[in-house]
């Protein structure tokens, strides 16, 4: 079968003439999106913290750009690539973290338009949403990477399933609207899906002993005895191991150090992401989400053309974006586009009685 990274094509094909190659190209255009730039102020893990130490997800996917490179330059893979799928993997991540997407998904659902997931709204965002809807008409690897990335799994080798159109990557969307996990098209894109974990595992755990979440001494002795005590150390043991496992075929972990990741994994899920100081304002938050997207849902149908859905969002949005999404989806996409500050300054604007 071809491979995806021969027959570069985007759905609109463009002349040629730049002097960048079609992956360089990507990389700008998502370094230069509305949606690159919210990255600064989206949660990672930790929101609502006011600590200038603690990791954005700006961070996070700068990160995983570079431990990616890193390991795909030995394996003679393609950097311009990785890097596009590694900096636009995490664009459909609504206003605090995953907590948001849970919330926002439950608000889809109950609206009848399907589940909230931010790798699906990732692929919207580029493709429907940036440049007032016109997208950014990024290359099928790309977008196929993106959709194909899940740091939430955890796995010893992957790889690509190596379907190389658009028709394709349309399918697997549906699968994954569906709860699927479709496997990505390139070995780059199972690269930075493997990679992810690596990108966030130790540093979430340097963020949390800077909160005095955990100690330092907390971490297991097995996992520091075979990855370290710091997110350095655990970095350069899972960067060396996938080096010397992986191949032209797939990306791979030798299984006593994959065991050991999914140790560290579960102690970072129990003392850290489920920790109930982590969660303190969780309940909070999901009642903010319920009643901005039922009032941006009422100014819509009420036509509230004062209504920041209509100031900031509509009245710049394409006739064709406009044509092909109905109210609630375009609340879906304004709210899963919000900053955290933004969503918060909303919030306000909406709710709460201003001093005149």
């Amino acid at each position: 079968m071809t491979d995806i990274r021969e027959g570069i094509r985007r759905r609109t094909e463009t002349p040629k003439g730049d002097m960048r190659d079609a992956f360089s190209i990507d990389v700008d255009r998502i370094l230069h999106s509305r949606a690159y730039t919210a990255y600064i102020d989206k949660t990672q893990v930790f929101y609502l913290v006011g600590h200038p130490g603690i990791s954005h997800r700006v961070i996070h996917v700068q990160l995983l750009s570079r431990i990616a490179r890193t390991i795909g330059r030995r394996l003679g893979l393609n950097d311009d690539l990785i890097e596009a799928i590694a900096i636009g993997h995490d664009i459909g991540h609504p206003p605090f973290g995953h907590d948001g997407e849970n919330y926002l998904g439950q608000l889809c659902e109950q609206a009848g338009i399907g589940q909230f997931r931010h790798n699906i709204q990732g692929l919207h965002a580029l493709e429907a949403i940036e440049k007032n809807g016109r997208g950014l008409n990024l290359t099928l690897p790309v977008l196929d990477g993106i959709l194909c990335h899940n740091g939430e799994m955890s796995e010893i080798a992957i790889a690509p399933d190596k379907a190389a159109t658009f028709a394709a990557l349309d399918k697997k969307i549906a699968l994954a609207r569906k709860g699927g996990n479709p496997l990505p098209a390139t070995l780059e894109g199972c690269l930075v899906r493997v990679a992810d974990t690596v990108s966030y595992i130790g540093r979430d755990i340097e963020d949390a002993i800077t909160l005095g979440i955990i100690k330092r001494q907390d971490i297991p002795r097995d996992i520091v005895r075979a990855l370290g005590d710091t997110n350095g150390k655990i970095v350069y043991r899972l960067v060396d191991d996938l080096i010397a496992n992986s191949t032209p075929h797939r990306i791979a972990y030798s299984p006593p150090l994959f065991k050991i990741l999914e140790a560290l994994k579960a102690f970072n899920y129990e003392q850290i992401y489920l920790n109930t100081r982590v969660k303190a304002e969780s309940e909070k938050i999901k009642t903010m989400y319920d009643l901005i997207f039922k009032r941006l849902v009422e100014d819509i149908t009420e036509h509230e053309q004062e209504s920041p859905i209509f100031t900031e969002y509509l009245a710049h949005m394409d006739k064709n974006y406009l044509a092909a999404h109905n109210t609630m989806e375009i609340t879906r996409d304004y709210i899963a586009g919000l900053t955290d500050s933004a969503f918060l300054k909303l919030f306000n604007d909406l709710y709460v009685p201003r001093i005149v």
